[in-house]
Parts: structure tokens; sequence; C-alpha cells
């Protein structure tokens, strides 16, 4: 039961600070957008990392946080993808 209160409690810190994040980004470029979603997503990473390397932590809460890391890090790559193909855009030519 405490390892279920520790996952728990990692679960909604980082929803707690994944939501305020979120919510003081300026919505008028897509480019704070996609930072907040990386800052997420970079949350949700130090969760996984922190809730796989727990002492004690069963084989199942291992799993979930290595696909949590996985799919997080993809995020976190067509993030940073995505902006380098804006920015492109936005170059001078010639």
């Amino acid at each position: 039961m405490a390892e279920f209160v520790d996952h728990l409690t990692v679960f909604v810190l980082a929803t707690c600070v994944g939501w305020y994040v979120v919510w003081k980004v300026t919505p008028a470029l897509h480019t704070p957008l996609m930072s907040a979603t990386n800052a997420i997503s970079g949350i949700i990473a130090v969760g996984a990392i922190a809730t796989g390397g727990m002492a004690g932590a069963s084989d199942t809460s291992r799993w979930i946080a290595l696909a949590a890391l996985f799919l997080a890090m993809i995020n976190v790559v067509g993030g940073f993808w995505v902006t380098q193909r804006m920015l492109h855009m936005f170059r001078k030519k010639g």
C-alpha cells in the first residue's frame, strides 16, 4: 500500500505542476505552447525516472515508468524537431 501511495503522490504532483505550466503560457504564439508541452514531457520524464528508480518498485511499475519515459521523450524530440523546422522557415534565403 505504501508503494501505491508513493506512486500516487508522484502522479498528483506531476499533474499539478503540469497544470500550472500549461496555464501560465501565453496563448498568443504556437511556440510557447510547444515549449509548455516540452516542459510537461520533461516533468513526466523526471517523474518516470524517479518512479522507476524507487527502492522496492515492482516490475509492473518499472515497465510503466519506462513506457512513460519513452512516450515523453518522443514528445520532447518531436517538439524540438518541429521548432527547428519553424525556425528554418523564417531564415533569410540568399
